[in-house]
């Protein structure tokens, strides 16, 4: 696959082999025509960036069944309240306001209307649907040049452009840069979240590869990025969200101080994080981590326990499909996003069941897919007595 910033061919050092829509939850009698990919990954060396080789369309991904709600967890809902009071100090009364991806309204919601103008993106209807039900005026498109120079009271007016693991999940980052350049005020604000490459080759959390996340980013590869359309990456700020992630802060390439970033950049160096050698012993860790979940696996079923798992998550695929972990190892997967139950896993047809069932039924162990969410999750659940697992340490 060629770089679309930098033109060159990017050559696959890893594959996950053939790979599912992660969010691609799947009713039995559609088995047959289920679409599949190769899952290849590349690392960019001019940009310091990690990113697939190929994906599917967004179309594919993003479309008006999207069963994935930020509003479902009661942890995202309190940091995108955290995340809102942070950025509020970019803005001032009357600000212009919009968010990338912007789900079903659940940062958006934070803000007064009275007192901002906001405006969210969000291309999967069903999602965008319920946002437009909770009051936040939400365009139902793909946020893109296209589509952004409709805001013609927005053009150079907008004082804060915010997104969400987001940024990651879109291909074309040139159009994307392009798309906030001409948003932007002269004085104007990007501010994102992204899972962090550090911490994915950290605890070697492969399932934060998949379809939507066509790029793990680090400060490096951001700040070379942003510095080739006259933008400057001025802070970063570590985040818990998702495993560990990232918060960026953009600004034009003024005056502007940059805070920390020569500080991480160093420790980034010092781990080589932004290294064909580091991702080649991530490569080696996975092929570690996969066999001591099958090993893991097979011990229990050895010894005569069953297993169920807890969180349908779109980070589940990856692991699923990658380990070959199917109906003979795992009973069926728990998950409360009412779109997806009753259906099927990706790829390995697992089935989805309510939270009633998971409560109802006995079970020996549980592997938690929603490991980032281990404390809200395990906080919840303190009547099961088993054994909860994951392929990262819990």
């Amino acid at each position: 696959m060629k770089c679309k910033i930098t033109g060159k061919l990017i050559q696959p050092f890893m594959s996950f082999g053939k790979m599912p829509i992660a969010n691609g939850f799947i009713e039995k009698k559609n088995f047959p025509d289920e679409f599949f990919f190769e899952m290849e990954v590349g690392f960019n060396e001019d940009l310091s960036l990690f990113q697939l080789n190929d994906h599917p369309k967004p179309e594919k991904m993003f479309n008006e069944n999207y069963p994935f709600f930020t509003g479902s967890s009661e942890y995202m809902k309190d940091h995108f309240k955290k995340y809102a009071d942070f950025v509020k100090k970019y803005i001032k009364t009357n600000s212009k306001i919009i968010e990338i991806g912007s789900n079903d309204g659940t940062f958006l919601k934070n803000f007064d209307n009275q007192s901002s103008q906001i405006i969210g993106f969000e291309p999967s209807k069903n999602v965008a649907d319920v946002s437009k039900k909770n009051g936040i005026p939400t365009l139902n498109c793909f946020f893109n040049k296209e589509n952004v120079k409709n805001l013609k009271d927005y053009l150079g007016k907008t004082d804060l452009v915010c997104a969400s693991n987001v940024i990651c999940h879109i291909p074309d980052l040139n159009n994307l840069i392009e798309s906030v350049d001409l948003l932007l005020s002269s004085n104007g604000t990007f501010i994102f979240e992204e899972p962090y490459l550090g911490s994915m080759f950290k605890k070697v959390s492969y399932d934060q590869i998949y379809d939507e996340h066509i790029y793990m980013f680090s400060v490096s590869s951001i700040s070379k990025i942003f510095q080739k359309f006259n933008f400057k990456l001025v802070e970063a700020i570590p985040q818990n969200t998702h495993g560990g992630s990232m918060r960026y802060i953009i600004k034009r390439n003024n005056n502007e101080t940059i805070q920390n970033i020569q500080k991480l950049l160093t420790i980034e160096n010092n781990e080589r994080i932004n290294s064909l050698e580091s991702c080649i012993k991530f490569k080696k860790n996975c092929e570690i981590s996969k066999k001591k979940i099958i090993n893991k696996i097979k011990s229990l079923k050895e010894s005569g326990k069953n297993i169920c798992g807890y969180a349908a998550t779109s980070k589940s695929t990856t692991v699923l499909n990658y380990c070959n972990i199917n109906t003979n190892h795992i009973d069926y997967i728990c998950d409360t996003t009412k779109e997806k139950v009753g259906k099927f896993s990706p790829g390995m047809h697992i089935p989805i069941t309510d939270m009633e069932h998971f409560q109802n039924n006995a079970t020996d162990c549980v592997y938690l897919f929603a490991w980032n969410h281990k404390d809200e999750i395990l906080n919840k659940e303190k009547k099961f007595k088993g054994e909860w697992f994951s392929h990262v340490e819990l």
